[in-house]
Formats: C-alpha cells, sequence, structure tokens
C-alpha cells in the first residue's frame, strides 16, 4: 500500500505534445517531445501506439505525465517521464487548455 507520502513524491505535469512518431520496428511505441513549459521539450517513450490511428493525432494535445522520473532508455531512445493513461483506450486530458507544465496535486 503506497502512502501519501510516497504519493507525494512524484511530481504530475500537463504537458502539450508538440511531436509525436512511431518507433519504427516496434508494435507499441511512440516518441513524443513534449513542452512542460521549460527551456528544451522532453523527449518521452510511451507504450501508447495502441490508442491512436496517427502518431499526429497527439500533437497540440495535453496530457498528465509524471516528470521526475530517472531517465530510461527503452530501445535505445531516452524518455524523461511517463505520460498517465487510464486502461483502455481513453486518454486523461484537461477539458480547456492550460499553460504547459503547471503542476497537479
Amino acid at each position: 500500500m503506497a502512502t501519501i507520502d510516497d504519493f507525494s513524491k512524484l511530481e504530475i505535469r500537463i504537458g502539450t505534445v508538440m511531436q509525436a512518431e512511431f518507433v519504427p520496428e516496434t508494435d507499441r511505441l511512440v516518441q513524443l517531445t513534449v513542452d512542460f513549459g521549460e527551456e528544451e521539450h522532453r523527449q518521452i517513450i510511451s507504450g501508447i501506439r495502441d490508442r491512436v490511428e496517427a502518431a499526429e493525432d497527439l500533437v497540440g494535445k495535453q496530457f498528465p505525465f509524471i516528470t521526475n522520473l530517472d531517465m530510461r532508455l527503452i530501445r535505445g531512445l531516452e524518455s524523461n517521464g511517463m505520460i498517465l493513461v487510464p486502461e483502455g483506450k481513453a486518454f486523461l486530458s484537461p477539458t480547456e487548455e492550460v499553460v504547459s507544465g503547471i503542476k497537479i496535486g
């Protein structure tokens, strides 16, 4: 069981997807370039390919991400965060546009 202290360690922010493309030779991976209101955009690799018909459908949309995870190599690509999605095909997204990088919690 996680405690409130465990949860408070997570930094959850809304990010705006600036670029998205399917990772070649994989069935699940999408390479996202995400704006969190920082100097540089972050690259995030996620197994959400089955949720969209075209990777470009994600561009311009906002989603919640965990942004304080250690960098991880996925299929040789650097990933600097994790998109939060429910089970199934749905996405979580603000009902109206918010400032990129705004904290949740």
